[in-house]
Order: C-alpha cells, then sequence, then structure tokens
C-alpha cells in the first residue's frame, strides 16, 4: 500500500507538471479572430496522467530496489530466462528450428517494405556485433565507428565507378579496408582510456566524415555518388522485388557468419584477453597480456565488421554520400550494443531489431513516434541498465583435485 507521503509527492509532481505545461496544453491562441480559447480538460489529464505515472515509476523503482538489494545479499541465485531457455533442450531446439522456418519464409510472406526494413536491421546487427567487440568486450568506448562503416561504402562505390569491380570482389575488400583503418585509429589511442578515449574516435570519425564531403574530386563532395549497382547473381537480371529478396539472403549469410565468428572469438584466448583488458587494464597488462596487441586486434577486427556492412548498405541504397555517416550514426550502433546488452551475441542481435524496426513500426504514431521511441530508451535504461540480454559470466569449475584425492584414498 502506498503511504500518505507517496500520494503527496505524486499529487506535488502533478501539480508541477500542470504549470509547466499549461501554456502549451491550455492556452489556445486563434490569430485570426484574436480570441484566445482555454482548454481545461487538457490540464485534467496531464495532471491525472502525471500522477499515477508518478505512482507506477515510483513502485518499479522500490521493486527493483528490492530486488537489487536481495540479489547483493544472496537471497535470489536464479538463472535468466535465456539461460533456461538454453539449458532446456526441449525448448531450445523447437524454437530454433521455428525461428529458421520464419527467418526463410520472412520475404515470401510480408511485404517489399517490411523485407527491406529487416535488411537495414540485419545491416546493423552485422555492423553492432563488430562494435560489440571493441566496446563489449574490450571495453573501448569507440564513437567514430561510423567512419570504418563509410569507408566500407566508398571502398565499394568508387572502386565499382572507376575500375567497374563487382559486389562480391568488394566484399573482402571493404573488410579489409575497415580492418587497416581500425589499425590506423588503435595506433594514436594505445595510452588513452575512458572519456579521452571517447573524444580521440569521436574526432577521428568527423575526420573521415570532412574528408569526403570536402574533398569532391575524391569522393564527389557532399553530391554523393549514384548509381551503385546492387548485388549480382551469376548474371542474371533480376527485379527489384527480386534483388530485395536476393540481399535479404544475402544479409541472413552475412549475419550468421559474423555471429559464428564472433561467438568463436569472444571464447577464444584473444577473447578472454579483451574482457580482462575491459574489466582491469592494469591488472591485465601485470598477469602478462599484450596490452598494445589486444587493443589493435579489437579496433581492427571490429572495424572490419563495419566495412563488410558499408558495402552492404552501399549495395542497398544505390546511393551515398557525406550525411549517410553522420555522429548519429555512430551513436544508434551504440545504442544496438548498449541496449541489447553489452558483450552479449544474442543481445546485440535483440537490440538492432528493436532499434531499427520500432521506429518504423511507430509510424502509426506519426509526430510522437520519435518520442515515445525515446521514451521507450529512457525507461529501458532505468529499469534494465544491462541490456535486454545481459551477458552471462561463465563460471568453470575445476575437479581433477578431488579426483586425486579419490584415487589416493
Amino acid at each position: 500500500m502506498f503511504s500518505f507521503s507517496e500520494i503527496k509527492k505524486s499529487l506535488l509532481i502533478s501539480l508541477w507538471f500542470m504549470f509547466l505545461t499549461f501554456p502549451i496544453m491550455v492556452i489556445r491562441v486563434n490569430t485570426i479572430y484574436k480570441t484566445i480559447e482555454w482548454r481545461w480538460d487538457r490540464m485534467i489529464m496531464v495532471g491525472v496522467g502525471s500522477f499515477f505515472l508518478s505512482f507506477l515509476w515510483r513502485f518499479f523503482i522500490g521493486k527493483k530496489e528490492t530486488g537489487k538489494k536481495k540479489t547483493d545479499t544472496g537471497e535470489v541465485q536464479q538463472l535468466t530466462w535465456i539461460q533456461r531457455l538454453t539449458e532446456n533442450k526441449k525448448i531450445y531446439l523447437p524454437s530454433l528450428v521455428a525461428i529458421s522456418v520464419f527467418v526463410v519464409l520472412f520475404p515470401f510472406v510480408f511485404s517489399m517494405y517490411q523485407t527491406n526494413i529487416m535488411t537495414t536491421a540485419l545491416i546493423y546487427v552485422v555492423v553492432g556485433l563488430g562494435l560489440n567487440i571493441v566496446v563489449g568486450l574490450a571495453g573501448l568506448l569507440d564513437l567514430g565507428y561510423v567512419a570504418f562503416y563509410a569507408v566500407g561504402a566508398y571502398t565499394y562505390a568508387l572502386l565499382n565507378q572507376h575500375f567497374g569491380l563487382g559486389f562480391w570482389t568488394v566484399l573482402p575488400l571493404g573488410a579489409a579496408m575497415g580492418f587497416m583503418f581500425g589499425v590506423i585509429l588503435g595506433f594514436p589511442v594505445l595510452r588513452l582510456r575512458g572519456d579521452y578515449l571517447a573524444i580521440v574516435t569521436l574526432g577521428f570519425g568527423e575526420i573521415i566524415r570532412l574528408i569526403l564531403e570536402n574533398w569532391n574530386a575524391f569522393s564527389s563532395g557532399p553530391s554523393g555518388i549514384a548509381n551503385i549497382p546492387r548485388p549480382g547473381l551469376f548474371g542474371l537480371h533480376l527485379s527489384l522485388h527480386q534483388n530485395i529478396i536476393y540481399m535479404y539472403f544475402i544479409m541472413i549469410g552475412l549475419a550468421i557468419f559474423t555471429i559464428f565468428i564472433v561467438g568463436r572469438l569472444q571464447d577464444s584466448r584473444l577473447g578472454r584477453a579483451w574482457i580482462a583488458l575491459r574489466e582491469d587494464e592494469v591488472a591485465c597488462q601485470a598477469m602478462g597480456i599484450d596490452k598494445t596487441r589486444t587493443k589493435l586486434s579489437a579496433f581492427a577486427l571490429g572495424a572490419t565488421w563495419a566495412g563488410m556492412g558499408g558495402v552492404m548498405f552501399a549495395a542497398k541504397t544505390t546511393f551515398i554520400n557525406p550525411a549517410s555517416f553522420t555522429i548519429w550514426e555512430s551513436i544508434i550502433i551504440l545504442c544496438v550494443v548498449v541496449i541489447g546488452g553489452m558483450g552479449s551475441v544474442l543481445g546485440v542481435i535483440c537490440g538492432a531489431m528493436v532499434l531499427i524496426l520500432l521506429p518504423e513500426y511507430l509510424r502509426a504514431f506519426s509526430e510522437y513516434r520519435m518520442l515515445l521511441f525515446g521514451a521507450i530508451l529512457v525507461i529501458m535504461m532505468v529499469f534494465r541498465p544491462e541490456g535486454i540480454i545481459s551477458n552471462v559470466r561463465k563460471t568453470y569449475k575445476f575437479e581433477g583435485l578431488k579426483d586425486n584425492n579419490k584415487d589416493n584414498s
């Protein structure tokens, strides 16, 4: 039950909201007839709505704090729902089969528009998994990640424009260019961390964008590059609808390949070195891990997937210009990783699906869709800061000593 003090707090909050929104929600001036319309019903709606929302907000905050205290004191030691799902083979395997069937049938069941935005979401899955290596595993805050995305896109556009190279030829070249630029960025920031690292990577992203925008002879400047060909299929002529389906399945294959490689990297010796670097850089170095090589490999391998995603983005849109690679894109990709769950492969996939598909499906709310989108992000960060699917810390048990004791007895 709520106490009188909590009711009083909610009442004060509702009065404060009514005061703040009074000029906007209540007063309406008709400049043609020079009259003022007083919309008191809206003020009542604001007051009642803010009163109940503040009630709900503090209720859920209280539940969250109670759960946190129980966890800290060891009262709650439960597996997450994703752990229970993966450990229960009777649920996991049929779910995996159902998802696979849905993915294969998706472009044939849904419209071309739905398939197109799903392809965009899959591009963000690949790029997000690349940034997950840098931010989620190695703990290096990179705000200029979109620069590698731009490098991949312009690699395809320029090589096709000047040398006539096709998509499949440029795809590995885009990955190689991303890798090279990742190393170039990695060297100057080896001694930096935290806010300083974020500022330097942000500057690097802006440098790349400004070069593309002002070097007209190289990148065509703000006009961009048009008529970029879509991926070919053994020389066959594909219609627009067929090409969209074809690109969708290319992205499915590329996403599966990325998930496999990133998963293997995460469980490898290099992946454990990244996690050690994220947890404590000084302790990591003290344990004999080469910090220079570990940071460079994180930047280079993360940029590789951004380069591949950029090639796919250029092939999908058939037109690119520097306006497509602003800092906002870096923030969106970073949000995919943070909201999905840093270090979690499945979390990044869910984060990309939510952040890319949600604004599209909120178009029904017209001008309120970005307001709703922002509110959902705020609520998500307050009540689940670890992400949609948090990364599960693996535990290892050594039972060899117990076996030796049995043998000795």
